[in-house]
């Protein structure tokens, strides 16, 4: 029987107090860290934080707040969602997931992206020029890491390596480490080239647009030798007791977020009927929890995935409304979601017994006849 797994992530967006006032962005990411906790305690497979460089977020450091949940949680797996490896230094971001994997007893992952945000380039001197010739290069130099043996690499971008080892190393096997990709059949084909797992960030559009992203994976890890890989989806969502309370809460947070960005991208201002239907047929898991497992299942079936990863955090949306959808979603969506699954496999299996039994007696029949002719 298939495994499913299912996190959350958050962006750890700067939100709004019951006053309608900002939070500091050192509440934030305290608050972050409760939601992490609260992720362990509910029984939630994986919790991952977001790297951004402006004043929306206040998490840049990932990994220093994922090692400050490690410290008060046990079970649930932590990672980064993602790592903007673009921008930084391959070497530094195994080191730091090494670290974290050690601190936390080998719950660390790593999701290597090149984000949707270009702040980090001008920040730490990098050319938005070379945007994916840094990402192309410092890819392949992380690839070489992962099996923690003496490295020798050179590119045109960084200073190269003779017989190098990096620690600390991690403790069993090596670093769990994902490729995060958007639409680009290219960036999907380069993470199976490396034989990585997969994350699809789905945030517009429905699941079964990139469906056809999911077997090309599939396929392209074949053709270049690779074991299957699992597949997981990133996509934001929010639950309520109800679909209006759903709705009605997360509007205004989700209408700032995506006028704000839309205006830095050229898009056109967002509309309550866009954003209902996002979350009836897009990329948007809003709503009571029965409507939001069914469509979770839905995601799960038509891409192959085997992880669901919900993004809690939607622009000023309040801790308390995230720390609320994500007991929702650990309580009632995920165990109704398996069911969901598992009552396919129960479906499966009897369509398999009658083929089964139906090819026996074909077998049977025939059998019988040619005694018969004898």
């Amino acid at each position: 029987m298939t495994h499913y797994e299912f996190g959350v992530d958050t962006f750890g967006d700067v939100t709004l107090d019951a006053d309608g006032a900002k939070l500091s962005q050192a509440q934030v990411l305290r608050n972050v860290v409760e939601e992490g906790v609260l992720a362990d305690r509910l029984g939630l497979d994986f919790f991952g934080v977001g790297e951004h460089h402006r004043h929306e977020f206040a998490v840049s450091a990932p990994e220093v707040v994922l090692a400050a949940i490690a410290a008060r949680t046990e079970r649930i797996h932590l990672g980064s969602a993602v790592t903007v490896l673009s921008s930084d230094d391959p070497v530094r971001v195994h080191q730091r997931f090494a670290t974290l994997d050690g601190i936390s007893n080998g719950r660390a992952e790593v999701i290597l992206g090149r984000g949707s945000f270009i702040e980090s380039f001008p920040l730490f001197g990098y050319d938005l020029a070379q945007y994916q010739e840094l990402f192309d290069e410092k890819l392949e130099l992380f690839a070489a890491l992962l099996p923690q043996e003496p490295v020798t690499w050179s590119g045109k971008l960084r200073p190269a390596l003779t017989d190098q080892l990096v620690y600390p190393t991690v403790e069993h096997g090596s670093l769990k480490t994902w490729i995060g990709v958007g639409g680009s059949p290219e960036s999907v084909v380069r993470a199976a080239h490396y034989g990585l797992p997969l994350v699809l960030a789905i945030i517009g559009g429905s699941a079964a647009r990139f469906a056809p992203l999911a077997d090309l994976y599939r396929r392209a890890l074949d053709q270049f030798g690779h074991e299957p890989q699992p597949i997981a989806i990133h996509s934001p969502g929010f639950i309520a007791d109800s679909r209006a309370e759903a709705l009605d809460t997360l509007w205004p947070h989700y209408e700032a977020m995506m006028n704000k960005i839309g205006a830095e991208r050229g898009w056109g201002p967002t509309n309550r009927r866009h954003f209902e239907d996002e979350a009836v047929n897009g990329a948007l898991y809003a709503g009571e929890p029965e409507a939001v497992a069914q469509r979770i299942a839905d995601a799960l079936r038509v891409t192959g995935a085997t992880r669901f990863d919900m993004k809690v955090s939607n622009g000023g949306l309040s801790h308390e409304a995230i720390m609320g959808s994500i007991e929702r979603y650990a309580t009632q969506v995920v165990p109704r979601v398996r069911e969901l699954l598992a009552a396919d496999v129960d479906v499966d299996d009897e369509l398999a017994a009658a083929r089964a039994l139906a090819a026996q007696d074909r077998a049977d029949a025939a059998a019988e006849r040619s005694s018969s002719v004898e």
